[in-house]
């Protein structure tokens, strides 16, 4: 096979195999830090696969409550189901509440969670940190008993 030709098909191949991840588009999967710098989750893939999960894996300042210490990892965004193009719909814990919410992804390095209850509405912004950020905010934050290890859902205060 002459070298040109062989050439065209492996980029064919090669453009063709880059396909199913771009039509995937922009995820939220992956460590967010909260705009203040105080409190970090990890979005992850849950439930069948197909709906997004945020757990509470860091806190620093004056997030770090006693209150708010027991909530380490504890989920904060439950079985968000896609709901539109970036957005995802589940269920959100805040301030003791649960409350109907959605994650939007706003952009590659910036979500939003937002939850509503009988009209009022609460919304966070986080942006994206490094696997390596997100391991050393980890790592400065008390460490967890073995006990509360388990994932658990409950809501977090945050003060305003």
């Amino acid at each position: 096979m002459p070298f040109m030709t062989r050439l065209a098909l492996a980029s064919t191949l090669f453009v063709a195999s880059l396909a199913p991840a771009f039509a995937a588009g922009p995820s939220p999967v992956g460590s967010w830090q909260s705009t203040d710098g105080q409190a970090q989750v990890r979005v992850t893939m849950c439930g069948d696969g197909t709906a997004l999960c945020a757990r509470l894996t860091a806190l620093r300042g004056t997030a770090r409550t006693a209150e708010n210490l027991q909530l380490l990892n504890s989920y904060v965004v439950e079985r968000a189901e896609m709901a539109d193009a970036n957005s995802w719909q589940g269920i959100v814990h805040f301030n003791g509440q649960t409350a109907t919410g959605h994650i939007t992804l706003v952009g590659t390095g910036t979500i939003s969670v937002s939850g509503c209850q009988l009209g009022m509405c609460k919304t966070f912004q986080f942006i994206r940190v490094s696997d390596r950020v997100a391991a050393s905010m980890i790592k400065s934050s008390a460490a967890v008993p073995e006990t509360v290890a388990q994932a658990r859902t409950v809501g977090l205060t945050i003060p305003e």
